[in-house]
């Protein structure tokens, strides 16, 4: 190919790319509103011979007609491998309009970025994914295998009536995703030069102590629910969990609340709460974290008047794709386009890839640089939306044609 075909590629896949974020980001679909995003995407993937479907899931609205969560599975294909392009159009709160150096809704590009509330998490990454997948369709409209969307609006909520629940009514209906591609913003530095290969699971826990009140000069007439947990709470944060593996670093465990106290200098509370959470690796489970967490409060708790209960809650368990096929189209294609030699982690908080890995699919994640998500004057490169496009791209034929699917 060549330097004028190539330079002539790359600028049709920028400007689909931004022509599409754009129209994304004018929307304010904050968590759970979809505000018309999955319309857009499905009235595009329609067009290029997906079939699209709405899954509702949740509380319905005023109207009594839609379900609080509005989910697009779009499916173009009917045999296997089946690569699935997975993410959010629902995007975190603005906070004040006034610290935005641009409306956080209305998409400026300005300095060689696009700034706006998405623009990094991750709407960019879905323009990416579309335009990436018509292209290939127009280039093969007659591949074999399939390639899907899952898209969803509530993926920075609670996370209970979206990706979760579409995996839910695919495991029942027997429909399996082969390679799942989430376009969450895994770069750092350059595009590409991070992916994420897996996630830590996270557990978290919220302890209640509680002991008696009374006035702190009668110590003996009360039980300190602040004494009481202290020297638990203590064993707690120096304690190994594992040591980690080749993926993954060790688990650790963050205290990120404790509130006790009447507001009296002088009367001892009844009660002490806590909240902590575990970012755990495969070396471990949920079940020997709680009862290593269990056996030191036990322990602590025993001579005792007060006495601790604990809530516990799994986000999601680790997971990991060895470096296989998902893994090596997403590193050739990366090399093709930027040039740049990936790098594999499994750093940072969890994303909707936990609900797919279970069912035995490969899940990456790949997307632009992550510098300013959930931040005021979130913005991404322009020069990055092609690319990252054209990488998508890549990874269809990366997976497709070099394995004579076509």
């Amino acid at each position: 190919m060549s330097n004028n075909n190539e330079n002539t590629l790359s600028q049709t896949h920028q400007q689909a790319t931004l022509d599409l974020s754009i129209a994304l980001l004018e929307r304010p679909s904050v968590t759970p509103d979809d505000d018309g995003c999955q319309d857009i995407l499905s009235e595009r993937l329609t067009q290029a011979g997906f079939d699209c479907e709405f899954m509702y899931f949740g509380d319905r609205d005023q109207t009594g007609e839609h379900a609080e969560v509005k989910n697009l599975w779009a499916r173009r294909g009917t045999s296997d491998p089946v690569i699935c392009f997975a993410g959010h159009t629902d995007v975190v709160p603005t906070g004040d309009v006034n610290n935005w150096t641009y409306p956080p809704f209305t998409p400026t590009i300005a300095d060689g970025y696009l700034w706006a509330r998405g623009a990094a998490d991750m709407k960019t990454g879905i323009a990416a994914f579309t335009v990436a997948a018509e292209r290939f369709v127009a280039n093969y409209p007659e591949h074999k295998g399939s390639i899907a969307f899952l898209i969803t609006s509530d993926e920075e909520g609670p996370s209970i009536n979206g990706t979760v629940k579409v995996i839910e009514t695919l495991e029942a209906r027997q429909e399996k995703i082969t390679y799942c591609l989430v376009g969450e913003p895994s770069s750092t530095d350059t595009l590409g030069d991070i992916i994420k290969n897996g996630r830590r699971g996270s557990l978290g826990a919220w302890l209640t102590v509680t002991g008696k009140q009374g006035h702190v000069a009668y110590p003996h007439l009360a039980s300190n629910p602040i004494h009481a947990a202290t020297a638990a709470l203590s064993e707690l944060t120096a304690a190994t969990w594992d040591n980690g593996n080749g993926y993954f670093p060790a688990t650790s465990l963050q205290i990120s609340n404790i509130n006790s106290g009447t507001g009296a200098t002088n009367v001892i509370p009844e009660t002490l709460d806590a909240v902590f959470n575990f970012r755990f690796s495969t070396e471990t489970t949920e079940e020997e974290l709680k009862e290593k967490t269990h056996a030191i409060f036990d322990k602590h708790f025993s001579d005792s008047k007060a006495n601790y209960e604990i809530e516990w809650k799994l986000s999601g368990n680790p997971f990991l794709t060895p470096e296989g096929k998902l893994v090596s189209a997403c590193q050739q294609a990366i090399k093709s386009v930027t040039g740049t030699d990936t790098t594999l982690s499994t750093s940072g908080g969890t994303s909707d890839g936990r609900f797919i890995a279970p069912t035995g699919a490969q899940v990456v994640e790949l997307g632009v640089r992550n510098a300013t998500i959930h931040q005021v004057d979130e913005k991404v490169e322009v020069d990055d939306l092609g690319k990252l496009a054209q990488i998508y791209e890549g990874i269809l034929e990366g997976l497709l044609l070099d394995n004579g699917l076509i």
